[in-house]
Parts: structure tokens; C-alpha cells; sequence
């Protein structure tokens, strides 16, 4: 179906696609069934506390301003995340501000947090209860000079409405935010949002949102401040604004934050390097060229608990996470595995333990003969 629509869609404007989707998703008048797959079962897993179905999310970045969440679980996603949420209701950056990369796969943004603001998403979501896992992804506004303070004040005003709260400090469209990768502005946000939490008596996990561009002696010192200030999932990772030296389509020098197909590796290796350092005991979840079973599954096995897709669904359509998760079941019959969470890290063992693992397939596979 999507794939007879698709050259229409394109040939739009990727934002004015993107608005038209989001008032047709509003009519919800898609039946869940639709979606549906056998043996999902399989896939349920735990996450930040929560029991979810699978463990496939859509990203923050679609729903901005949580207008349409309850039809996009229909979808069969596991579980979504809306926003960035600011404070304030933002407009944000001068269009144009998305560009599709066809040849790639890929998407460029510049959006600058363009969404309803708070007090209007706490309303939304107040009336429109849930039928799924949210998380609520939260940032400052453009203009705020004291950027820690934007987060405080949505923490405070969102955290009662969200099954998770997502703190972006990662975005690069906008100035000054990726300053809180530096462990001393990184020390102080986390210690003013678990003061917050205590003061109001929060009860929502905490999940942060980290940079692709990293360098690897950051990654412990992160591990630490997360570990040290409770926060309980790492999301890995947000867009890029390197790493177009191999792209190939014309939009590629346009600025902003890059997703899809060339951020793929990029963030698995760094998913493994998490998961390294954290020996598995702060959940993890994968983001970045997310659009097939068996890209999914290798996050997982890098360490991922959960998965986020959002590039993929732009050129694959809503299909996506059915086909996700019925190769994701077709995978683990082919290992041997009897839930997905069975696979989260498997490919970040130390080689004597990944021996193991597959000395385990072998006497599998020759009991199953």
C-alpha cells in the first residue's frame, strides 16, 4: 500500500508531508488488528520499569507536540516518545528545515524544537490517556539563557503525564545544548533534576538522550554521572552534524542533524561501547538507521534493550514495525532464542563469553535435528 502512495508523498515537501500525515493520524479510525503479528509474545520485554509488548518505539521527533500518539500505537509500536517538549510553545527554525536524502536513506533536520509547548502537551495528554508505553522527550527553549532551568520546569510540569521523561541534551539545531556532554554542565543538570524529582515526589524513570559525536574517553565519564544521579536509560543516539564525507545525494552539505541509513553503524558501535561500560545494568536504547529486523536485532545484540525508528518509517511507511517484528521472531527461531530479551548484549561479550554463546546454537541446533 505505502509503496503505491510513496512517489505522491515525495513529492511533497518533506514537512508538508509530514503536517499532512499528522492530521490524518488524527482522525485514529485504523483498526489495531491491521497491525497485528503471531507470536509477538516472543518479543515482550521489559523497559524502565514497564512491561512493553515489543521493543520497537518510534523516536521523538514525529509527534513533537503529542497529537496523534494513541494512532500511532496502533501501528504496533511497543512504545512512543513525543516532543521535544519545551516550555514554552516555540515555532523554531526558518523553513525550509527537513530534506530527504533518497539516495542515502537518509534524513536532514533543522527543526529547532517546533512544537505546542508544555502547558498545552500536558493538557493533550491529560485528556487523551495513553494506550501504550510514553515517554515525553524534554528540552529548552531557544531563547532561554539558564537552559538548565527549561528542563526543571517540564520535568515539573510533564513528569505526572509520562510513563518516562527523556532528557535531550543532544540535539544539534540547537545553540549551546550539546554543552551538557561536558561532565561539570552534565554534574549540575542532573543534580537540579534529582532535586526536583525528591522536592515534587516524582515517581517516572529518567532516560537521557546522548550525542552521536562523542568521543570514547567521554563514555565512562556519562556512565558515571548516570550511574551516580540514578538516571535509568541511556537513549544512544540522537542525529548527527558530522559524517557526510561518504553520502552521495545533493542535499548533503544542507545543515542540521542527519539520520538514517549512514547513522546505522555509528550508533551501534557506540550502543556497544555503553554496554560495555555499563555491564548491562543501565537499560539502553537504540536509535539510528533503525528499518528492518535484522537492523533492529543488531542493536539489540549490541546492547540495546529497546530500539527507536523514525527515518525508516518515512521511507518504508507505517508497515514497518509489523514487518520489524515478524523478521525479529523469524530471527530468534533461527538462534535459538526463546525471548528477545535473551539477545540484549550478546554481540558485546568478551570473546571467550561470545565462544560460549555459540558452542550453546550448535548444541541447539543439534537437539533440534
Amino acid at each position: 500500500m505505502f509503496s503505491i502512495i510513496r512517489p505522491y508523498i515525495f513529492s511533497l515537501d518533506p514537512e508538508v508531508a509530514h503536517d499532512l500525515a499528522i492530521k490524518s493520524l488524527k482522525a485514529n479510525i485504523l483498526p489495531k488488528s491491521f497491525f497485528s503479528v503471531d507470536g509477538e509474545e516472543k518479543l515482550e520485554t521489559n523497559l524502565l520499569g514497564k512491561k512493553i509488548s515489543n521493543p520497537i518505539g518510534l523516536a521523538a521527533g514525529f509527534d513533537k507536540s503529542a497529537e496523534v500518539y494513541n494512532s500511532l500505537f496502533k501501528f504496533g509500536f511497543g512504545f512512543i516518545e513525543v516532543g521535544t517538549v519545551t516550555p514554552k510553545q516555540q515555532l523554531g527554525n526558518p523553513k525550509p528545515r527537513i530534506f530527504r536524502l533518497e539516495k542515502d536513506q537518509a534524513l536532514i533536520n533543522r527543526l529547532g524544537f517546533n512544537n505546542h509547548g508544555s502547558e498545552v502537551v500536558s493538557k493533550r495528554i491529560s485528556n487523551n490517556q495513553p494506550n501504550g508505553f510514553l515517554g515525553i522527550n524534554i528540552g529548552p527553549n531557544k531563547e532561554t539563557k539558564k537552559k538548565e532551568d527549561d528542563y526543571y520546569i517540564c520535568l515539573s510540569k510533564l513528569a505526572t503525564y509520562a510513563g518516562y521523561i527523556t532528557i535531550n541534551i543532544s540535539s544539534p539545531n540547537t545553540i549551546g545544548l550539546r554543552d551538557f556532554h561536558d561532565q561539570e554542565e552534565m554534574k549540575k543538570l542532573l543534580f537540579g533534576i534529582n532535586k526536583i524529582i525528591k522536592e515534587k515526589k516524582i515517581d517516572c524513570p529518567i532516560a537521557i538522550k546522548i550525542s552521536p559525536d562523542i568521543n570514547d574517553n567521554e563514555i565512562s565519564k556519562i556512565v558515571e554521572l548516570v550511574r551516580s544521579h540514578e538516571i535509568k536509560g541511556i537513549i544512544v543516539s540522537n542525529t548527527t552534524d558530522s559524517n557526510r564525507h561518504n553520502l552521495s545525494d545533493i542535499k548533503r552539505h544542507e545543515a542540521g542533524g542527519l539520520s538514517g541509513q549512514p547513522l546505522k553503524d555509528i550508533s551501534t558501535n557506540l550502543i556497544k561501547k555503553f554496554y560495555k561500560e555499563t555491564k548491562g545494568k543501565i537499560k539502553i536504547i537504540g536509535v539510528g538507521g533503525v528499518d528492518s529486523g535484522e537492523s533492529a536485532f543488531e542493536k539489540i545484540t549490541a546492547g540495546a534493550d529497546a530500539v527507536q525508528l523514525y527515518t525508516g518509517m518515512v521511507y518504508k511507511g507505517p508497515g514497518i514495525v509489523k514487518e520489524i517484528k515478524k523478521d525479529l521472531i523469524s530471527i530468534l527461531k533461527k538462534e535459538h532464542l526463546k525471548n528477545i530479551s535473551e539477545a540484549v548484549g550478546i554481540n558485546a561479550w568478551p570473546q571467550c563469553l561470545q565462544e560460549l554463546y555459540n558452542t550453546r546454537k550448535k548444541l541447539c541446533l543439534k537437539d533440534a535435528n
